[in-house]
C-alpha cells in the first residue's frame, strides 16, 4: 500500500510540473546616471543621503536596486532597472527619475565615488568621478 502512496505521489508530481515556462518576463538592465546629489564634505560615523537622477526609456522599466561596489574607499555606483518585456510599453523621452541610497562614512580620508554613465563607443565604461573628503 505504501509503495502505491510513493508511486502515486511521485506520478503526481511529475504531471504536476510546468514544462512550458520559458523563463523570467523581465530583463535586468544598468542605466546610465545622469546628475548625482552628493554632500561637498562627510563627517565621519555620518550617514548621507546620495541621490542620482537618470534617464527611464519606458514604462516598462522600473527600479531595482542600485549596483554598490565597494574597494577600499572606492565606490562603483550603477543603476539596476528592471525591463519587463510585454509588448504594451511606451517609449518615454527626457523623463529623469531619481533614486536614493544612504552612505555610512566608517573612515577616515577621502572617498572617491565612481557613478557609472554608460559606455563610449569603443565599449569602455565611463564614470562620473567625484571625491568627497572626511572632516574631523
Amino acid at each position: 500500500m505504501k509503495r502505491f502512496i510513493v508511486i502515486g505521489l511521485a506520478l503526481f508530481l511529475f504531471f504536476s510540473c510546468d514544462v512550458g515556462d520559458d523563463g523570467p518576463d523581465f530583463n535586468l538592465e544598468l542605466l546610465p546616471i545622469e546628475i548625482v546629489e552628493i554632500p561637498d564634505e562627510f563627517e565621519l560615523g555620518e550617514v548621507y543621503a546620495i541621490t542620482v537622477s537618470y534617464f527611464k526609456p519606458s514604462t516598462c522599466h522600473t527600479f531595482r536596486e542600485f549596483y554598490y561596489l565597494k574597494e577600499n574607499n572606492e565606490r562603483t555606483v550603477a543603476v539596476i532597472n528592471y525591463e519587463y518585456l510585454n509588448n504594451s510599453c511606451e517609449e518615454l523621452e527626457n523623463e529623469l527619475v531619481e533614486a536614493t541610497f544612504n552612505f555610512i562614512v566608517t573612515s577616515n580620508g577621502s572617498y572617491i565615488f565612481k557613478f557609472w554613465q554608460g559606455e563610449d563607443s569603443n565599449g569602455e565604461n565611463q564614470y562620473l568621478t567625484i571625491e568627497v573628503p572626511v572632516i574631523d
